[in-house]
């Protein structure tokens, strides 16, 4: 690999070149970045939008902010980034984590070998060159012989399959494609759609700013409190010098967060000794309900029984209606067994006079209207209709580019029945392609940013042995990618994930071809997944096919 200069060499008149092309501008693809360029690569980066920050830059829906630690999510790499940015709150709020992301960006000069406002719709693996030539829907052609897509388990937002969605009269949005100019909700009647983690945050925002809110429940989430807090000067100090003392907790948690399970089994303990740790863990910060409980309540539902009932109790002691109360509660499935929401007064929401409760699966939606929507009963008008319906996950922000790799095949092809990789990080027949945060990857079960640094150090390592030997090919070997899809089934059938239906086991009632459950990513935990990438590091990169 040598540094080219993408103004004197090009494949014809039109293409750049470079080291490495990098799809997206977020957390991933700017510490990529940063990487490649400590280690003399050119590089450039493609993004959508106009600005850095991928997740943090699309999702500005009011009430958007962190369900891990301000102080456990942001980078860990610069000491003196750490010395000098100081989080406001414990769980950072949307505006103030754009703002962090682009004084990152700043402070590195990273938007120096950025591309905005540039999609990329093709990349083609050339095999007489081994390299990879990508075009963007704005007409940029470039070729590199590495590409690495960062482009975030949850970004490919999806719209439901309603008719007459575009005839509406008022605004709407998808949460994930929020604009940026500010709107007046008072005096206005909105509908949320939508009760996953995204439509938690802005119901509870909504009901204080719209005169009236109807929310469109189809399968209710089991949620939490997120007790968020502004940082006081004192909590400053202290953070700033525990960061070495919290990143150390992060790795060695299943999830990369501050918090750790409680090692005694919820059957070893007395029942008052069980519910004074599920009420102090419901009052403390972030995860702690879900992540810090007796370890069996994540296993079996057994253990779990009594920390769901738990909860469901909260729900009911919260909600004055206790129709609406049970109407709020799954039955589905326990606690935990999806990624839990975190929330603000998202119960209390439903005490007020100008919210409504909608069960969409006894009243199922019919259509949206030009005035609003219509149920199996009712017609309702709307002002304004809020999308907070999800996404592709996972595989569908790769989807989404056409992908060939080697002899013409196409990676959406390849994965129609599930994702086949080695380490989350390669696939078979697409040489040189690297999937950050991707599809069997520990980091979407993950404080993502903790496994983001893990997932682009060793890549760099990679490409750095590559250049220290002379290789230019890297792909995995046929039985590496098929051993280590196994390993992630197996580990996936024996989750309390792998039972429900969710964007966790590749589910979403809006994405035709992913109605079966197909688990996407690896279940482990990040010290399991971090031992077998440095097992493989240690082995010279055995399970790759090096050339």
């Amino acid at each position: 690999m040598t540094k080219n200069d993408p103004t004197s060499s090009s494949i014809d008149a039109d293409t750049q070149r470079y080291d490495a092309i990098i799809i997206g501008a977020g957390m991933a693809g700017m510490y990529q970045l940063y990487k490649l360029r400590q280690a003399g690569l050119s590089v450039r980066v493609f993004e959508t939008g106009s600005g850095v920050g991928g997740t943090w830059y699309w999702n500005r829906y009011p009430g958007c902010k962190f369900d891990s630690e301000s102080y456990s999510y942001g980078y860990s790499f610069s000491e003196e980034l750490l010395d000098e940015w100081e989080w406001s709150e414990h769980f950072s709020r949307q505006p103030e984590t754009e703002k962090y992301l682009n004084f990152v960006s700043d402070k590195f000069a990273l938007r120096e070998n950025m591309e905005f406002n540039s999609r990329i719709e093709s990349a083609r693996f050339d095999e007489n060159n081994n390299r990879w030539d990508i075009k963007t829907d704005n007409g940029i052609k470039a070729s590199a012989p590495f590409l690495i897509t960062a482009v975030g388990p949850l970004s490919a937002h999806t719209m439901p399959n309603y008719s007459g969605m575009d005839s509406f009269k008022g605004g709407s949005w998808h949460t994930a494609r929020w604009p940026k100019e500010s709107i007046d909700f008072s005096g206005k009647r909105v509908a949320v759609i939508g009760t996953g983690a995204t439509g938690v945050q802005v119901i509870q925002e909504m009901a204080l700013m719209a005169e009236h809110l109807t929310v469109f429940q189809r399968n209710p989430n089991w949620c939490a409190p997120l007790n968020n807090d502004v940082i006081t000067p004192e909590e400053q100090k202290e953070i700033k010098a525990s960061y070495p003392e919290i990143f150390r907790k992060c790795s060695e948690s299943h999830g990369c967060f501050i918090h750790s399970p409680d090692m005694r089994s919820v059957f070893e303990v007395t029942t008052e000794e069980r519910d004074a740790l599920y009420e102090k863990l419901y009052a403390d910060k972030g995860f702690g309900i879900w992540v810090a409980s007796f370890y069996d309540t994540q296993m079996t539902e057994e253990a779990n029984q009594s920390r769901t009932e738990f909860v469901a109790n909260k729900i009911r002691s919260r909600v004055n209606d206790p129709k609406i109360a049970e109407k709020l509660i799954p039955t589905d499935h326990g606690f935990g067994t999806k990624r839990v929401p975190l929330e603000t007064n998202y119960y209390e929401a439903y005490n007020r006079d100008n919210v409504r409760l909608v069960d969409i699966r006894e009243t199922p939606i019919e259509e949206i209207t030009p005035n609003g929507l219509k149920t199996s009963e009712e017609d309702f008008s709307f002002d304004y209709i809020i999308y907070a319906t999800g996404f592709d996950p996972v595989t569908g922000s790769l989807n989404r580019i056409d992908i060939t790799g080697k002899d013409n095949k196409k990676l959406k092809d390849k994965w129609a029945d599930g994702p086949l990789t080695y380490l989350g990080i390669q696939s078979t027949d697409f040489p040189n392609m690297f999937t950050l945060v991707g599809p069997h990857n520990a980091a979407t079960l993950c404080n993502i940013p903790r496994c983001i640094e893990q997932n682009v150090d060793w890549v760099t390592n990679l490409l750095e042995h590559m250049r220290a030997n002379d290789l230019t090919l890297v792909e995995p070997k046929p039985e590496s990618e098929k051993t280590w899809t196994e390993e992630v089934l197996a580990v996936g059938e024996m989750s309390p994930f792998m039972k429900v239906n969710s964007w966790l086991s590749g589910v979403n009632s809006n994405v035709p071809e992913k109605q079966k459950r197909t688990f996407q990513v690896y279940a482990g935990g990040a010290p399991a997944y971090r031992e077998h990438c440095e097992n493989e590091a240690n082995s010279g990169y055995a399970g790759f096919s090096l050339s």
